[in-house]
């Protein structure tokens, strides 16, 4: 039995059960494993060979890398519908966990201490990543705690954590060695573009933006499902 809902309700554990249309499938479930592999391995291989080292040229490689994977995400979800029931029944605890691991952005602090990456971009993007990081688990204990959790509260926390994202991805190219590092001083973010950290902006940002999405729109259609039924009964 699904619990009761009012106007005012909130964000209620596991409400794919809202969602009668919304499932998983086994064969899109592995296509998107390999997927996620290979992106990962290319992204691995491109930064092993250094092509996302941003030193002297603009970092059109890196942009892509981290733009290209979210538009692609974008049309799956829209145009395909396979896909689109698969994301949609996703766990919203599994994902809003995942966020957690962005406490690691404390390293962008060390490194700025170092003196090896500029404040303009460290200090933005490691702070917002350890506040988003620092709240995960306790947004993802309130999703599938039994009480009610608002949804704005937990709409308003994935569009920060976007923001942070893509604040991050900008600072970085803007304070980056090239000609489109108008906040580069004499240090710059050419430290993300090699390996190990040029993994974050060209898969892991990627990927957590991703997770964001899938968010909202579970919440999206959750209310778009809530107001269908709604007029139903209504017209009952």
């Amino acid at each position: 039995m699904q619990p009761a809902r009012d106007r005012n309700s909130g964000l209620l554990a596991y409400s794919v059960q809202l969602l009668p249309w919304a499932k998983p499938n086994n064969r899109v479930k592995a296509l998107t494993v390999a997927t996620l592999s290979l992106w990962f391995l290319l992204a691995l291989g491109c930064s092993l060979l250094g092509v996302f080292d941003s030193k002297q040229r603009p970092p059109i490689p890196l942009g892509a890398a981290a733009i290209l994977p979210v538009v692609a995400y974008a049309i799956c979800y829209l145009r395909w519908a396979e896909f689109r029931q698969f994301v949609l029944a996703a766990n919203l605890r599994v994902l809003t966990l995942a966020q957690t691991w962005r406490v690691g952005g404390v390293v962008f602090l060390i490194l700025h201490h170092q003196g090896l990456l500029p404040g303009v971009f460290a200090l933005p993007a490691g702070w917002g990543d350890i506040a988003i990081g620092a709240t995960a688990p306790l947004v993802a204990w309130a999703i599938s705690s039994k009480k009610r959790f608002p949804k704005e509260i937990f709409v308003s926390w994935n569009v920060l954590g976007m923001l942070d994202l893509v604040m991050a991805v900008t600072l970085g190219i803007l304070a980056s060695a090239s000609p489109l590092g108008v906040l580069a001083g004499e240090i710059t973010t050419q430290m993300m573009g090699t390996f190990p950290l040029s993994m974050i902006p060209t898969f892991f940002v990627p990927l957590l933006i991703i997770f964001h999405l899938i968010a909202l729109g579970r919440v999206w259609n959750e209310a778009e499902e809530y107001g269908i039924t709604q007029s139903d009964k209504k017209e009952a």
